[in-house]
Parts: structure tokens; sequence; C-alpha cells
């Protein structure tokens, strides 16, 4: 009898539940739940998490709370990253989600981030063999994990989030700017361990909203549907077609293309740079798509 397990990601755009159970070292998902409460919103450095950013993620985490105690969980670890990281009001955030809900969030750094994004991906891959050039584009960071397919050779947080760029950056010249710096910064450090070279015959792995985003756009799904997203590959051609398309039209008119989710509509573009300028300065003309991540990987570390 496999205990009902259930992991959760509460990012800086999006809080996501995943209730499950690990079998034979994979993940068996019962319910799988999400709501874009964009806890970024509004943040500054002095304030931190804004109130109602603040509200918004609370009413998630209450109503995975009830949704856990409807499926009988018997273990939890919840993982909070970039925004509460970074919040001078994070710890009385989680003081408060713990009141109000029985969940303790943990909050992890970019580091760990990477390597349980890591574990998540590889467990969902159809090919699991090889070098991996994993990135996770998150609301608040961008983690990247080159690994020799579940041995981690490398992984650096980097301060690039959808969320941030957006609000944070007056224009496109102004985000390709920040992207390129910190993507200079990421290539600097893997020559100064002997590892760039190690990317020519590395597959790129896009895995959170942006990159499903894409798959999802590609395909003109009108109903998301994550067995046909995970493991899609999409070439550069054609996230450069999809960033031509989107970025003339204004936040409604994006919503009216098909794969396009409500809620990402003003971050998507931000995304996108940064998936173009990651496949362009590491060489890649081609991404291999995860639906699987950070979630996965959490929950899979509770099945050991």
């Amino acid at each position: 009898m496999h205990d009902v397990l259930a992991s959760i990601d509460l990012g800086t755009n999006t809080a996501r539940l995943l209730i499950g159970k690990v079998e034979g070292g994979a993940v068996a998902p019962i319910l799988v739940k999400r709501r874009i409460t964009r806890l970024g919103g509004g943040f500054t450095r002095e304030a931190g998490i804004s109130p109602e950013a603040w509200q918004r993620s609370l009413d998630a985490l209450i109503d995975f709370a009830a949704e856990m105690k409807r499926g009988g969980v018997t273990r939890l670890r919840a993982v909070a990253t970039s925004a509460v990281r970074d919040a001078v009001n994070g710890a009385a955030f989680c003081s408060e989600v713990t009141e109000r809900t029985g969940i303790r969030l943990e909050v992890i750094d970019g580091e760990e981030e990477g390597l349980l994004t890591l574990a998540g991906v590889i467990s969902g891959l159809n090919r699991k063999e090889g070098d991996f050039f994993v990135f996770d584009v998150g609301g608040g960071s961008t983690e990247y994990t080159l690994a020799e397919s579940r041995r981690p050779l490398h992984t650096e947080s980097l301060p690039l989030g959808v969320v941030r760029l957006t609000e944070g950056k007056p224009d496109v010249p102004a985000m390709e700017e920040k992207i390129g710096r910190e993507l200079a910064g990421l290539g600097k450090s893997l020559e100064g361990e002997g590892l760039r070279g190690r990317l020519d015959g590395a597959t790129l792995v896009g895995t959170a909203g942006t990159a499903t985003t894409l798959a999802a756009i590609s395909l003109q799904m009108t109903d998301y549907d994550y067995r046909r997203v995970n493991n899609h590959v999409i070439t550069r051609d054609e996230i450069g077609r999809i960033f031509t398309m989107l970025l003339p039209l204004s936040s409604e008119e994006r919503l009216t293309v098909p794969g396009l989710e409500k809620g990402r509509e003003d971050l998507i573009i931000a995304g996108i740079l940064i998936t173009l300028k990651t496949m362009d300065v590491f060489g890649f003309d081609r991404m291999t798509v995860s639906d699987f991540g950070l979630l996965e990987g959490v929950l899979l570390g509770l099945g050991v």
C-alpha cells in the first residue's frame, strides 16, 4: 500500500498542488491543481509581498489544504521559491499560511530548486540518458542545470523571472539587455568549470509555464493536455514565429490565441525572450518541453 503524498510549489506566479503516489521511482498523479496567484505581483524590495498578492496566494493554499484533507494525504512537502525567498515579509507570510492552513512552507534556495526540478524533469522524459541542459523559467528567477542523466554537473539560479522582468523593465530592449547580461555570467561560470563544451551534445529541456505555453500554442491546444505537451519538441524558428505573432497584440488579443492561459498574457513575452536568448547564447536550435519539474521532484523525494 503506497502512501498518498502531496507536494506544493508556491512560485512567484503560480501556486501548484500535486497529490499522488510514488511507484517504482515514478509519480502516479491523483490530482494536479494550479492557480495563477502572481505572488510576486507588486513586489518591492522595501515592502516585499504586496497585500493583494498575499491574499490571493493564501486563498489558493486554503483551497489546497481542503483538497489534501479530502484526498487523505498522509505526507506533504510544500516549498516556496523566489518571491518568498527575497521578501522582507516572507517569514510573516509563512507564519500566517501555517496558522490558517496547517501547511508549513519551506523556503528553498535556488540551487535546491534547480536540483529538485532536475529530478522531476528526468522522471518524465522519454529518454533519460545523456547530457541535459534544463532551464526552469519562473516568475522571479530562472534555474539552469547541466546534468549527465540524473547527475547534476552545474546548477545556477539567475535573477530572471517573467513577473520581475515584466513589471521591472519598460520595454523589450531593456529586458533583452538584462537577460543577455545574466546569461553571459552563466556562460563564464560554465567555462570556468570546463563544462561549456558539454552543451554541444546536450539536449535543451524547458520546463514550467513559458515552455508548456509555447508547446500548447504550437499545438493549437484549446484544452491543455500534459501528455501531448510533455516531451514535445519545438524549434527555435517556431518559437520565433510565436513571438512575432504575439508581440504586437494587446493582452486581451493574446487571450484569443489557442494555448495561451489567462494570467500569462502579459508575462509570455518576457518568458519567450528568456527562451530565445538561452537558445541563441548556448547554441540550441530546438527545445524539448517538460510538463514535469519542481512539483514532481518534491513528491519523488517524499517517496524515497
